[in-house]
């Protein structure tokens, strides 16, 4: 509507907003570019046969959420009988096909990108290792919504990332790589996953991430912005910034009126 009606806005275009919301689309383009990410199947129907090439143990959430919907600890799967009950639950309760990946099992990281060319702000690591075991060790809904929150004491969102210099190098050019595949702007969020060599894959690309203000409730963009130095305001206006140079749109003098 925004773009019918001539009105500049912040953040990617349909297009790319439309892609990055079908996960199986944005991999489909990503593995084109030869960006890695896991292995992948789209079951629209509860009783399609699994390819062969997928080896267990897999992951099983909704195509087409975000904020960790679906996304619970029984989503990791490790033999076709609990994969088709996830398949079949996810199918009837979000009503989209299921998107069915290679479980990785190494670190997660998720890297905030800023501006046109994309900036890389500090990343951020999840870290799962200080969770009970009985919870589990991927972002699902119950770790980013109940464990991490700010009346709990375990700290499972740690910026900047405790990484080398060679893989958070690595990490930041597969972020700018992924980032101009899919035609981003503006602002995005990107979520990677090391296999089991230790190669980092993309998990999803947010190109409207969450910006919470209070840096108590660790949402992921605004956490590594603060790391970066900015403030809440910094944030936005950068954002603001972003889509009017994108825009071409001349910065408004700011003028201080005097009261008399």
């Amino acid at each position: 509507m925004l773009e019918m009606l001539g009105i500049p806005y912040t953040g990617s275009g349909v297009l790319t907003q439309a892609i990055t919301l079908d996960k199986a689309r944005a991999k489909e383009i990503m593995s084109f570019y030869g960006i890695p990410t896991p292995k992948f199947q789209v079951f629209k129907k509860g009783d399609e046969p699994l390819n062969p090439d997928l080896k267990f143990p897999l992951f099983v959430k909704p195509n087409t959420e975000g904020s960790s919907k679906g996304i619970t600890v029984k989503s990791l799967v490790k033999n076709e009988n609990e994969l088709r009950r996830v398949v079949n639950f996810i199918i009837k309760r979000y009503n989209q096909p299921a998107l069915v990946e290679e479980y990785l099992d190494g670190r997660e990281f998720t890297v905030s990108l800023l501006g046109n060319p994309p900036k890389v702000l500090p990343i951020v690591e999840v870290d799962f290792s200080s969770l009970p075991d009985n919870v589990p060790k991927f972002d699902c809904y119950e770790v980013k919504w109940f464990w991490d929150n700010p009346e709990n004491e375990v700290e499972s969102v740690i910026c900047p990332a405790k990484i080398d210099k060679e893989l958070e190098e690595t990490i930041k050019r597969l972020a700018i790589r992924t980032f101009e595949a899919l035609g981003c702007v503006d602002i995005c969020r990107i979520d990677i996953r090391l296999d089991k060599n230790g190669i980092p894959n993309v998990l999803d690309v947010n190109v409207s991430p969450g910006l919470i203000p209070d840096p108590k409730e660790n949402s992921r963009f605004p956490k590594a912005c603060y790391t970066a130095g900015m403030t809440y305001n910094e944030i936005i206006l950068s954002v603001l910034e972003a889509a009017m140079k994108r825009y071409n749109i001349a910065r408004p003098v700011r003028v201080t009126v005097k009261r008399q």
